[in-house]
């Protein structure tokens, strides 16, 4: 039974947005093609008809991630009494320290991006721009070389705090260092 195009795409956009998920949990090697498709409801034999290689989808995957989760720091930012301390609160938590499948993309690829090809890592650097665009609106009052530099310590702060966050089994360690990261960013925007 053939499918129509509209279904087709549909079905690619799903696979897409799996892919997105199952990637952020297990890291590109730790999932097959098999139980990606099987994730997202279909046969393997579908993956050849939509995407060149798993690469392919690994770079779509990845875009649609980060696009997420700018869409998420936008969207918390939204808070007008204090945007930066939205985020903080948001991304340096045990919520979105447990939250591997639909959290930060870059804590839960970032080493795994770096061995993958040029295309993962340009929708990873592109959402990544993403990031310190929206940090550095929070942290500027006017645009100079010092804000971009800001935000690239508060992004690396905070990356960074959820990492270790995660890599530690006792949940006080990865609490400490979660607001041990806050406590420096507020630092860091205040100077």
């Amino acid at each position: 039974m053939r499918v129509s195009r509209i279904q087709a795409e549909r079905n690619r956009q799903t696979v897409i947005d799996v892919a997105s998920r199952l990637f952020r949990e297990h890291g590109f090697d730790g999932i097959g093609l098999k139980d990606l498709m099987k994730g997202a409801g279909l046969t393997q034999g579908a993956f050849y008809k939509q995407f060149a290689s798993k690469e392919d989808l690994a770079a779509q995957a990845s875009r649609r991630a980060m696009e997420s989760a700018a869409d998420r720091w936008t969207a918390t930012a939204a808070n007008p009494g204090d945007p930066l301390g939205a985020v903080i609160e948001f991304y340096l938590s045990m919520g979105h320290r447990e939250e591997r499948m639909d959290g930060c993309p870059v804590a839960a690829l970032g080493s795994d991006v770096a061995r993958q090809g040029t295309e993962v890592k340009a929708s990873f650097e592109v959402g990544i721009k993403a990031y310190l665009e929206v940090l550095g609106r929070m942290i500027a009052r006017t645009e100079n070389e010092e804000t971009g530099e800001k935000a690239m310590a508060v992004l690396s702060t905070m990356v960074g705090a959820v990492v270790l966050s995660r890599v530690v089994n006792d949940p006080d360690l990865a609490q400490a260092f979660l607001d041990a990261a806050a406590e420096q960013v507020r630092d860091t925007v205040s100077v």
